[in-house]
């Protein structure tokens, strides 16, 4: 529950003074022995924590998701695999996957997403990055846009699209190879670009750091970079600033 929930409860009649007193003594995580489950993220910083699931221990996956679902009502995991899918849902049989973002979640019905955030990408094979800040950032409570397979290769396409982007609040450029969309999208709208380097790209792309040292070295102002694949991260910050954009 949250915070401001409780004290609606409490302005109510629904909750006693002395229940949410009991809440606010709690300590502000959940001892797991494995994990220390940040239960007041949310009142802090106004995000709820995620799991990254990769690498987690079948067991300590499971527990750690029911915590979260138990404490939120809903909670988002990162970098999953189809064999944590299976092993979540046999837990909570509402939990849903996608395969190309490898979004493992459970969300609250009738979630509203306000403002807009437009998620471009230079080409199909960056879509997997895209996809995984384009429902970061719907989880959070954005409204996103999609505009895929608009590289400078083909410059026509992006500009065919170019008023449902400026319209936006918060532009995600996600590329691999040279990384040059994202100083085009600089160029072209007046809202900030967070720029997200893929590892897509033949050998001297070097997995991404050749996309990524260009957005670095962009020309264009106004540019926001985050880490090679870090499509979460983006999704993050892009709501953030739709936050503001659109005042919730």
């Amino acid at each position: 529950m949250e915070a401001r929930e409780l004290l609606e409860k409490v302005k109510s009649g629904q909750v006693s003074i002395e229940e949410a007193e009991s809440f606010f003594r709690k300590q502000p995580f959940e001892e797991m022995g494995y994990a220390k489950l940040d239960t007041h993220r949310e009142i802090r910083s106004g995000f709820p924590e995620v799991v990254f699931c990769s690498g987690k221990p079948d067991e300590y996956l499971v527990n750690i998701f029911q915590k979260l679902l138990e404490k939120n009502g809903e909670v988002l995991g990162t970098r999953a695999d189809r064999h944590q899918y299976e092993l979540v849902r046999e837990k909570l049989p509402q939990v849903s996957y996608d395969q190309v973002s490898r979004i493992l979640k459970i969300e609250k019905p009738d979630k509203e997403q306000k403002g807009k955030i437009a998620v471009c990408t230079a080409g199909t094979a960056d879509i997997p990055v895209a996809e995984e800040a384009a429902q970061t950032a719907e989880y959070f409570g954005s409204r996103v846009e999609r505009i895929y397979d608009v590289g400078v290769s083909g410059l026509h396409r992006l500009l065919s699209r170019l008023d449902a982007i400026q319209e936006a609040n918060c532009v995600v450029a996600v590329a691999g190879m040279e990384g040059a969309l994202a100083s085009v999208l600089g160029g072209l709208v007046s809202r900030p670009v967070i720029a997200v380097p893929t590892s897509v790209g033949y050998g001297a792309s070097m997995h991404g750091l050749s996309a990524l040292l260009t957005m670095i070295n962009s020309c264009a102002n106004g540019i926001a970079v985050v880490n090679i694949d870090n499509g979460y991260g983006a999704g993050y910050i892009a709501t953030q600033i739709n936050r503001l954009g659109c005042g919730f």
